[in-house]
């Protein structure tokens, strides 16, 4: 029985590593991601060979160029991922319903313009920064464990 209700995107600011945006978008194809999004990012699509589920066939896909072109779907909530001592703890974080989660760029944080439009900025909570396909992947599955996407259908019965 498949309980999922809402819906979630992925996306990411500043991204200049092909490996790790073709990672990420990979790594949201296989969690049911609804949509990916870049901001600000002069990657073309040199991040194929890291994405090996061709995920553009599967989840759409939007560029922007940048914070004030970003153009989310209606009542969607904006949640950071950023390494800061104000940000919530992952693993208290309860997920909106309808959301895109925004990673800043590899050797970067997410810009303060960005910062300024997330209702939420959440942390994972390690002792310094990961890799953005990482801590991307760790976000799509806490929330899919929070949202009870997941669920042992053996102890249903």
């Amino acid at each position: 029985m498949n309980n999922s209700r809402g819906y979630f995107g992925i996306g990411v600011e500043g991204i200049s590593k092909p490996m790790n945006m073709g990672n990420l978008m990979r790594s949201a194809n296989a969690f049911g991601a609804h949509f990916f999004f870049t901001i600000n990012s002069s990657l073309g699509s040199e991040f194929k060979l890291s994405d090996t589920s061709n995920s553009k066939n599967h989840v759409p896909f939007w560029q922007y160029s940048s914070v004030n072109t970003l153009n989310l779907p209606d009542k969607c909530v904006l949640v950071g991922v950023e390494f800061t001592e104000s940000a919530i703890n992952l693993p208290s974080f309860p997920h909106p319903l309808s959301a895109a989660y925004v990673l800043g760029p590899e050797r970067g944080s997410i810009s303060e313009e960005l910062s300024k439009k997330c209702s939420h900025m959440v942390k994972i909570p390690t002792k310094f920064c990961i890799n953005v396909g990482v801590a991307g992947a760790i976000i799509m599955y806490d929330r899919m464990i929070n949202m009870g996407h997941f669920r042992n259908s053996s102890l249903n019965n």
